[in-house]
């Protein structure tokens, strides 16, 4: 062993050490604060952290609204304020365990199958990752392709952004309900579906992959349309221009050696994830942040480096890191009407819903597919052809024809309301003054303050 490898080796056991000496102490107050609850995170730095605590906020369905985060040196330090999706303190008693287990040394950053998927058993199951170029009817040609190959559908979920897909599914043998383990049956499954999604106009290109074992789904598909470039390309590979595009800068913290990010956009559950687990596939690492969504709108701001230490240096990469961040927050931001599906559960059956869209011209925009027992919980954004709103006759059409009483539209407060287009001199003004005064404490503060940090 030469010395350099020596040296990282004795590093890295040190680092080891460190953590099993100082294992993370997490407390969940909910006496402090009147609206929320407070998650206090203390734990020996280690890269991945913060995703991984703000993996399982995501995970439980909680809402940040407010964090400060703080992860310079050897210590990692957060508090978040949170509340349940109804706006209410937490009730689950889980919380910390489940934030310290992932921090802890097996800790893994997808460890929630269950809850993001509806999968009773990750062993149990075979993963099939899909990207392609959207079009109207591709969701129900993929699950007719799984029906007439026998593969019951027991969990997915579909993303689409910028004439991309990308989709992760969870299938089994129809039969036994094990996982499909044939490689010849697997590989002309796969073989098929490429097919659908090449199609004849995909100039890009499909991929398609197949697994057995667990994902973290919301993760896997940042990172599948990361990796298919959705942030940079639209049908004809230019950049697009959407006049509702959240508000990104990247600047330059010199005095400090970081880069600043900030993020302003309406606010919409688990924002804050999309946007760290952005910044963790795009190798950056945050030192230190500040989340303020007490409102409709939302700011964030981040201190990043690198993760070979060094700030943004060239304009083109600040460019990049606005654009990615754009394509992040806008996958999961759901256009169309909000259709909820949920009955007895049946082989074939999303094959035959998605079916009857097709014939109807509706087109899915995002799709999440669960099953809980017997039953089946299915939730579809959708849109006619063209990609406007679909007219009230057509929706009670495809109600009548799949069931009344199993079809429902329902109200979506993040898809259905008008962009908020934020005024200059409000939301910055609102809330640099609060995060001017956390980062003061911390002597990060761009405006002149020269409080070092220790």
């Amino acid at each position: 062993m030469d010395y350099w490898s020596h040296s990282f080796s004795v590093d890295d056991e040190f680092k080891k050490l460190v953590l099993r000496m100082n294992p993370p102490r997490v407390t969940v107050d909910n006496t402090s604060n009147k609206k929320a609850t407070l998650i206090k995170v203390d734990s020996a730095n280690k890269r991945g952290s913060l995703l991984q605590v703000v993996q399982v906020l995501s995970d439980f369905n909680l809402i940040v609204k407010r964090a400060y985060i703080s992860s310079d040196g050897e210590w990692f330090m957060d508090v978040f304020h949170v509340t349940d999706q109804y706006g209410k303190k937490l009730s689950e008693d889980n919380v910390a365990e489940r934030i310290q287990q992932s921090l802890g040394p097996r800790g893994r950053s997808f460890r929630s199958l269950e809850r993001s998927v509806g999968v009773q058993s990750a062993a149990k199951h075979t993963t099939i990752e899909l990207t392609g170029r959207d079009r109207p009817g591709l969701i129900s040609e993929i699950f007719a392709v799984l029906a007439d190959h026998k593969c019951n559908v027991v969990a997915a979920e579909v993303w689409t952004h910028n004439s991309r897909m990308a989709s992760v599914v969870y299938i089994t043998e129809e039969e036994s309900g094990l996982a499909i383990t044939d490689p010849d049956r697997l590989a002309l499954i796969r073989k098929l579906l490429f097919f659908v999604l090449k199609g004849d106009r995909d100039r890009w290109g499909a991929n398609t992959a197949v697994s057995v074992g667990s994902t973290h789904t919301g993760r896997r598909l940042h990172q599948l349309m990361y990796a298919d470039r959705d942030y940079d390309k639209d049908d004809t590979g230019c950049v697009p221009v959407d006049q509702r595009k959240p508000l990104v800068t990247v600047e330059s913290c010199a005095d400090k050696g970081y880069t600043v990010v900030t993020l302003r956009c309406p606010d919409r559950p688990k924002l804050l994830f999309d946007a760290v687990c952005t910044l963790t596939d795009m190798q950056y690492v945050v030192y230190h942040a500040t989340i303020v969504a007490e409102g409709p709108d939302a700011y964030q701001e981040y201190y990043i480096r690198h993760v070979d230490g060094y700030p943004i240096s060239s304009d083109a990469e600040k460019q990049r890191v606005i654009h990615c961040l754009e394509a992040a927050i806008k996958r999961r931001t759901s256009t169309g009407i909000r259709l909820e599906l949920c009955g007895d559960d049946r082989i074939g059956l999303l094959s035959d819903v998605t079916r009857i869209f097709r014939e109807h011209g509706l087109s899915v925009s995002r799709a999440e597919v669960m099953t809980r027992g017997s039953q089946a919980v299915n939730v579809f954004y959708v849109t006619d052809v063209s990609g406007d709103p679909v007219k009230t006759e057509i929706i009670e059409a495809v109600r009548k024809e799949i069931g009344l009483t199993i079809l429902h539209v329902k109200d979506d407060l993040y898809s259905n309301s008008p962009p908020q287009r934020t005024a200059k001199f409000s939301l910055g003004n609102l809330f640099r003054s609060r995060s001017e005064k956390f980062l003061f404490n911390l002597g990060l503060s761009r405006s002149g303050l020269t409080r070092s940090y220790s």
